[in-house]
C-alpha cells in the first residue's frame, strides 16, 4: 500500500516534478470529489434543510460561504504547508478492510489509536498497513466536526436566550457545517473507504478491473468537472431521515458506500466516466454526490436538534477517556 496518500494518483516525486512544471498552481487536483463535487454536495444540503432550522443557516450569504468552505479540507493538502497537508491527510478517507479486523470501532479518536497499537504488537507481521496513517480517520474527524458545529448551535441558542448579538456564533456555526461537508462528502465515495482506492489491490482480481493509478480521480474530479451539474443531483437526494446515534448512523452511510466499491470499477472498466461517460456513470456518480448532500443535511439538522438536549453534569471523578485523559475541568 503507497505511503503517501496526500494524491492517490501520484507519487511524491511526480508531484515535485508538477509543482516544478506548474510553478504557482495549487495543489494536485485529486482529492475528496473535487471542488466542483464537494461544492454541489454543501450547496445541495443547505437547499435541503427543513424550515425549522435558524433563518441564518439559509441566506444567500450562509449559502454561499458553506458552499465554498466544501473544498476547504483540501486546501490544506499542499505542499506549501507540508506539517498541516501530512497531519490531516488520514481524515479524509477510512480503509474500512483494514479497520474491520480490528472488531467494533470506538467514536473516540484515540481509543481507536490504542486499538490499532494492541494489533500491531499482536500482530507484527501487519503493523505496517495497521497505523492511523495507513488504516484513515475519516469517521474520528466527522465525529469531531460534528461536536463542534452541535457545540456552536448550543452557543448560539444560548446568545439568543441572552438577547446578545449572535453574529459571532452564527459565524462559528457556519464554519462548521461547510468543514463538515468536507467529510461527510469524501464518505460518499466509494474509493475513499476501501484500500482499493486508487487501482485494483486485491490478489483475485477475475474480473479485470484497472490496476492503474488513475480511477480516483478521473471519477471524482475531471468527470465530475465535465459532466456532472447540480440540477442533475438536486432531484435525487432523499428526504430527510432523523439521525439516531451520529456515530452508528455514520458508520453504516460509510459502509454502504464501501459496498459499491466493486461497482464503481465495473463502471470504470466499461467507460463510464471516460470522456463523457455513460448514462450509467453519471447516474451513478449524480447518487453519489446526492447522498452525501442528504447525510450531510440530516448530520446538521441533528446537531441543531440536539443542541437544545440539556448539557450532561460533570463528575469529576468520572473516567473521561483513555490512557488518564484529562477531563474539561482539569485540562490545560
Amino acid at each position: 500500500m503507497p505511503t503517501n496518500r496526500l494524491c492517490p494518483s501520484s507519487a511524491r516525486v511526480r508531484t515535485v516534478v508538477a509543482l516544478l512544471l506548474f510553478a504557482g498552481a495549487a495543489a494536485p487536483n485529486c482529492f475528496g470529489w473535487g471542488s466542483d463535487g464537494h461544492r454541489i454536495i454543501n450547496r445541495l444540503a443547505v437547499v435541503s434543510l427543513p424550515g425549522d432550522v435558524p433563518a441564518f443557516l439559509t441566506t444567500p450569504t450562509a449559502l454561499a460561504e458553506i458552499e465554498y468552505l466544501g473544498p476547504e479540507p483540501d486546501r490544506w493538502r499542499s505542499p506549501a504547508e507540508p506539517e498541516l497537508s501530512a497531519e490531516q491527510a488520514p481524515d479524509h478517507f477510512i480503509d474500512l478492510e483494514y479497520a474491520d479486523v480490528l472488531g467494533p470501532l470506538p467514536p473516540r479518536r484515540y481509543d481507536f489509536i490504542e486499538q490499532l497499537s494492541r494489533y500491531r504488537a499482536a500482530h507484527p507481521g501487519e503493523a505496517a498497513v495497521e497505523t492511523p496513517e495507513k488504516v484513515g480517520m475519516q469517521p474520528w474527524q466527522t465525529e469531531e466536526v460534528w461536536e463542534r458545529l452541535k457545540s456552536g448551535f448550543r452557543e448560539y441558542r444560548a446568545a439568543l436566550a441572552k438577547h446578545e448579538d449572535t453574529r459571532p456564533q452564527e459565524a462559528a456555526v457556519l464554519f462548521y457545517a461547510g468543514w463538515l461537508g468536507h467529510y461527510v462528502g469524501d464518505g460518499s465515495q466509494p474509493l475513499h473507504v476501501t484500500r482499493d482506492y486508487n487501482g485494483w489491490v486485491e490478489k483475485e482480481n477475475p474480473h479485470g478491473y484497472t490496476t492503474d493509478h488513475h480511477i480516483h480521480a478521473d471519477f471524482e474530479t475531471t468527470f465530475v468537472a465535465s459532466v456532472i451539474k447540480p440540477a442533475d443531483v438536486a432531484s435525487l437526494v432523499q428526504p430527510l431521515q432523523p439521525i439516531g446515534d451520529e456515530w452508528t448512523d455514520y458508520l453504516a452511510y460509510l459502509r454502504h458506500s464501501a459496498s459499491l466499491t466493486e461497482q464503481t470499477y465495473a463502471l470504470e472498466k466499461a467507460g463510464g466516466f471516460n470522456g463523457m461517460g455513460t448514462p450509467e456513470g453519471k447516474a451513478f456518480t449524480a447518487q453519489r454526490l446526492a447522498a452525501g448532500a442528504g447525510m450531510l443535511r440530516d448530520l446538521i439538522y441533528a446537531a441543531w436538534q440536539k443542541s437544545a438536549e440539556p448539557v450532561p453534569e460533570y463528575h469529576h471523578d468520572a473516567p473521561s477517556g483513555p490512557s488518564g485523559a484529562k477531563s474539561p475541568a482539569g485540562g490545560n
